[in-house]
């Protein structure tokens, strides 16, 4: 059984910083690339940012420069470091495992950030 478990969200003022991690079970994580997305009321989901099993990173633009993407395979463990958090950061993250076709997503944490 597959589980994506992420931690790490809470109420935080504009310019603060938060850490979010994913631990994954049931899968072998070191070969998944794994990314964080996340969805606002009333928007889609949408990518904030990816890394791959070797650790290469990809990030949207409205969070370069602020977020940072890494993994720890040895912990089963992705992280998502956010700073210079602003409203509109405000969302529910979600944790996703990618392998070809085989994704898995996690129940989301929620971020918000006041004003």
């Amino acid at each position: 059984q597959v589980q994506l478990v992420e931690s790490g969200g809470g109420l935080v003022q504009a310019g603060g910083s938060l850490r979010l991690s994913c631990v994954a079970s049931g899968i072998i994580f070191s070969i998944y690339d794994m990314g964080w997305y996340r969805q606002a009321p009333g928007k889609q989901r949408e990518l904030v940012a990816t890394i791959t099993k070797s650790g290469n990173t990809n990030y949207a633009d409205y969070v370069k420069g602020r977020f940072t993407i890494s993994r720890d395979n040895a912990k089963r463990t992705v992280y998502l470091q956010m700073s210079s958090l602003k409203p509109e950061d405000t969302a529910v993250y979600y944790c996703n495992a990618l392998l070809g076709r085989s994704g898995f997503w996690g129940q989301g944490t929620q971020v918000t950030v006041s004003s």
